[in-house]
């Protein structure tokens, strides 16, 4: 926790060209570590399909998904120029406790926010505008994650922004939520299906969303548009009548 603590102090006080960089540093890594490990599980599960094999990777897609990571640092950075500006505030790090419920809270409101986004960006007036471009990709594989429109990326940061605004969660609690997000984000992205088949069986964890979920919205626009888990999606008509049987076929069964 001392580490946190001395490093968000450093990034307080730093000079904003610093606290930039380190930003993008920060973007760069999870890009970079989201790329090595999405591979690593596209190989150990590559007997479990949940999409046909994806394009080879296009120069295009390439220059998407770095222009991704810039604006992200982008966003980190007017993220820290709001907290350093005394608009955003955050919690001191506490106990276990503590954390766990700022985590809970970022990720419920996140969740929603996102399943709203998400909706909002396949309106027929903003769809070739905000969100196409991720849809030019049908097939996902861990690249996907970060193909995205620089209004799509600035949309979700913007998001970000106002529910950290809004829950004043706590900096490890941030730190936690986003290494979360990264993992959804990219398990959403694999192509291939790590859950075991009983995933769908068990109360709770069911209504954790899964690769299948997302890869099936690759394929059918109007339904699964949720991230974190398919609660939105249930309580709106929008989860797609085929999951199950598409889960289990990923699953072989």
């Amino acid at each position: 926790m001392n580490l946190f603590n001395d490093f968000f102090a450093a990034l307080y006080t730093m000079p904003l060209e610093q606290a930039v960089f380190w930003s993008l540093l920060g973007n760069v890594v999870m890009f970079a570590a989201a790329l090595v490990v999405g591979e690593a599980l596209v190989r150990r599960y590559h007997d479990k399909p949940n999409s046909p094999p994806p394009e080879p990777i296009s120069r295009q897609e390439i220059m998407f998904a770095l222009l991704c990571v810039i604006l992200n640092a982008l966003v980190a950075a007017v993220g820290i120029i709001l907290w350093r500006a005394d608009i955003i505030h955050l919690r001191p790090n506490g106990d276990i406790l503590a954390t766990v419920i700022d985590v809970i809270v970022l990720i419920v409101l996140m969740d929603f926010g996102m399943y709203v986004f998400h909706r909002v960006a396949h309106h027929p007036l903003l769809y070739p505008i905000i969100h196409l471009t991720h849809h030019l990709y049908e097939n996902p594989r861990p690249l996907t994650l970060f193909v995205l429109n620089p209004f799509e990326v600035l949309g979700f940061g913007a998001l970000l922004i106002v529910v950290i605004l809004l829950s004043q969660a706590s900096q490890v609690a941030i730190v936690i939520y986003l290494a979360f997000n990264l993992i959804f984000g990219l398990v959403g992205h694999l192509g291939v299906e790590p859950a075991p088949d009983a995933w769908l069986k068990l109360p709770l964890i069911r209504t954790i969303s899964t690769s299948t979920f997302h890869a099936e919205h690759h394929h059918d626009k109007a339904h699964n548009f949720g991230f974190y888990t398919v609660i939105w999606d249930r309580l709106f008509g929008t989860l797609s009548p085929e999951y199950a049987q598409d889960f289990g076929r990923a699953n072989g069964s």
